[in-house]
């Protein structure tokens, strides 16, 4: 169910990218000095699943897109929002 969401937001023409996080690759911490260290923000330790950007006209679009990612996968969703630059915002 999930591919045939993502076949649709292709066919839309708003698909920018999307692909599962590879688990069995340890998440790595670079600090603003270079610094490394193993781990990962202290807030997204259970980050699970994968990423999905889609570049949309509106907000309500991108969260009415999570709604129908989040039932293909039966997952919740996080919306956010990329900056493009100083002119604004891309959701």
């Amino acid at each position: 169910m999930l591919h045939a969401v993502v076949q649709e937001a292709k066919d839309a023409g708003v698909w920018v990218f999307g692909g599962g996080i590879d688990e069995s690759i340890p998440p790595v911490m670079v600090d603003g000095d270079g610094t490394v260290s193993e781990g990962t923000y202290l807030q997204t330790r259970q980050l699970e699943g994968g990423y999905s950007v889609l570049e949309l006209a509106s907000y309500d679009a991108a969260v009415e897109s999570a709604a129908k990612i989040a039932v293909a996968c039966r997952c919740a969703q996080e919306v956010r929002a990329f900056h493009d630059g100083p002119a604004g915002a891309r959701v």
